[in-house]
């Protein structure tokens, strides 16, 4: 029996954590370890926490490490797990979650990532997202999102990559590419590493029989705070820098530079052009840092173009 390590990484959390852990210790697969780190919260450890849930490992960071370091550092804690279960404070499983990853990986050899089917907590007829989508112009969000669950996929497909909030990876391959780009600190490393894992040669698999209730973005102040704003329009740069293969890189650069233009203007008639100007102000800056990355990825490299271009939404409205 495949041995699971399950990561949560914890920021002022403590109320939506302990519904989540509630949920994790009603799992119908039983073969796994809980690693919970806390990102030097603010907030004080709630009392009789520890001998509410003796089962986890509470690893308590002194700095906010942000989501990309504080599962890289849990990692690092780990000793043979076959496989790596992320999940937010915030997503609350169904009691098969678990099982319905693991079993649908070991019946999947040749794909190691695998996202849950998330839906909106306290609205579980509407899908939070069945898997994350990349578009030719670098913009990526959740497939799905806000439509009805019987819209949604019947049966496993693959998918670009799974949204970290709730997904299994083989642990060889999330460590073969480093984990997660520390860089980010959060907002899209996830995407980042789906692309670096099929660079070379992975996949990923949606499967929706695996189920958690997401409330989202409970920990950063919701969807559209000025963290979330700042980190997701930074990262989106950095992701496209690093990840896209040279001659998709080019081609498609003018519709990725038109993408961050029209941003800016939609935000700055939002009242939020400061945010996101500042966002991709120190993209820009870090532009030498990811090019040095992206030589080392690309050197590595082992798909092809062509390979990576079927890969990539090229519709022209989110689906």
């Amino acid at each position: 029996m495949p041995c699971c390590c399950v990561i949560i990484v914890n920021y002022n959390s403590w109320e939506v954590l302990r519904r989540c852990l509630d949920h994790l210790g009603k799992q119908t697969w039983r073969n796994f370890q809980v690693v919970v780190i806390d990102n030097a919260s603010t907030l004080p450890l709630p009392e009789n926490f520890a001998t509410r849930y003796p089962w986890i490992s509470l690893v308590q960071s002194s700095i906010n490490l942000g989501f990309a370091g504080g599962n890289n550092r849990a990692l690092r804690a780990l000793t043979s797990c076959e496989w790596i279960a992320l999940l937010n404070p915030d997503a609350f499983p169904e009691p098969d979650w678990l099982e319905q990853l693991v079993e649908t990986a070991q019946a999947h050899p040749d794909f190691v990532m695998f996202g849950s089917r998330q839906v909106i907590a306290g609205v579980p007829h509407l899908l939070d997202g069945e898997g994350d989508v990349y578009h030719i112009s670098g913009l990526v969000w959740r497939s799905g999102h806000g439509r009805p669950v019987s819209e949604g996929a019947r049966e496993p497909r693959e998918i670009f990559s799974p949204c970290a909030a709730a997904a299994l990876y083989r642990a060889d391959a999330f460590l073969r590419v480093g984990g997660f780009d520390e860089d980010f600190f959060c907002y899209v490393e996830d995407v980042d590493l789906g692309f670096r894992l099929r660079l070379l040669g992975y996949k990923a698999l949606l499967v929706p029989s695996s189920v958690v209730h997401h409330v989202g973005s409970a920990t950063t102040g919701g969807g559209q705070s000025d963290f979330a704003l700042y980190h997701g329009h930074r990262n989106l740069i950095w992701t496209y820098v690093k990840n896209m293969p040279g001659v998709l890189f080019w081609s498609c650069l003018p519709l990725h530079l038109l993408l961050n233009l029209v941003t800016l203007a939609i935000f700055a008639w939002r009242g939020k052009g400061p945010t996101v100007f500042r966002a991709k102000r120190d993209a820009l800056r870090g532009l030498p840092k990811m090019w040095e990355k992206r030589r080392l990825i690309q050197r590595d490299r082992v798909v092809s173009t062509r390979h990576i271009w079927r890969a990539l939404d090229k519709g022209w409205g989110r689906q």
